[in-house]
C-alpha cells in the first residue's frame, strides 16, 4: 500500500512540474538563456528588473529586458541608426498617455534569432558612455 502512494505521489508531482514547465513562455526562456550567457561571459553584467520585468544590467543600469507584452527591449540611444538593423523594430511605448521612452526599442520573438546580437549592441552602447 505505502509503495502505491509513493508511486502515485511521484507520478503527480512529475505532472506538477510538467505543467509549471509549460507555463515558462518561450520568450522568456529564450531571455534568460541570453541573459545567463552574458551574465557569465561579463564580470559587469547582472540580472535585475526594469518595470518589474526581469532585465539584464551593465554596472546598476539597465540596457535591455523583457517586456510585459514578452518583447526584448534595448537601449540603443536616440542617435543610432536603427534603420541599418533589418528587423521590425519600433520605440518603446509603455504608456498610453505619454510618448515612446526615448532611445529604447522592441523587437517581438518573430526575431529572437537576432536578440542575442542586439544585447551586445546594447552592452557595447552601455560600455562606451561609462
Amino acid at each position: 500500500m505505502a509503495q502505491t502512494t509513493l508511486k502515485s505521489g511521484g507520478f503527480y508531482l512529475i505532472r506538477i512540474i510538467i505543467a509549471f514547465v509549460a507555463l515558462i513562455p518561450m520568450e522568456l526562456e529564450k531571455f534568460e538563456e541570453i541573459r545567463n550567457r552574458f551574465c557569465a561571459t561579463y564580470t559587469d553584467v547582472t540580472e535585475g528588473k526594469m518595470m518589474s520585468s526581469p532585465a539584464i544590467h551593465y554596472k546598476k543600469k539597465v540596457f535591455a529586458f523583457l517586456s510585459r507584452k514578452n518583447k526584448m527591449v534595448f537601449k540603443f540611444g536616440k542617435d543610432y541608426p536603427i534603420h541599418h538593423l533589418d528587423v521590425q523594430i519600433q520605440e518603446f511605448s509603455p504608456f498610453k498617455t505619454k510618448k515612446p521612452l526615448t532611445g529604447w526599442y522592441e523587437v517581438g520573438f518573430s526575431e529572437n534569432q537576432k536578440w542575442e546580437g542586439f544585447t551586445e549592441i546594447a552592452l557595447r552602447l552601455m560600455e562606451e558612455k561609462s
